[in-house]
């Protein structure tokens, strides 16, 4: 009975730890990837390449940076919920989403 010992394995450090690249998380470097997409499309062809499509992409890019320096993950999209939720909000109106089942009877 001496092989009675706790089994161990290594794991890592920081099993939380958010996958980032140059300090932004994955979906803003989705964000600029598709600003830069939809600029090069637009304006490929056209003389204001350079200064539409790179500069719009690097100044999008420092907005994001220095704006969700600090922020918790997900900032911008629970911000942008926050914008689209309604101002006011009654806890006693009706629940307009809600229907009834017939087939429950509940008395």
């Amino acid at each position: 009975m001496e092989d009675d010992q706790l089994l161990t394995t290594r794991v890592p450090r920081t099993l939380e730890a958010k996958t980032k690249l140059f300090g932004l998380e994955l979906t803003d470097v989705l964000i600029i990837f598709a600003n830069l997409a939809t600029t090069n499309l637009v304006f490929g062809a056209t003389s204001f390449r350079v200064p539409i499509v790179w500069g719009s992409t690097l100044i999008l890019g420092a907005l994001l940076f220095f704006f969700k320096r600090g922020k918790p993950d997900g900032y911008l999209a629970h911000f942008g919920e926050f914008l689209a939720a309604p101002e006011y909000r009654s806890a006693g109106a009706s629940d307009l989403k809600f229907v009834k089942r017939k087939d429950v009877n509940l008395e």
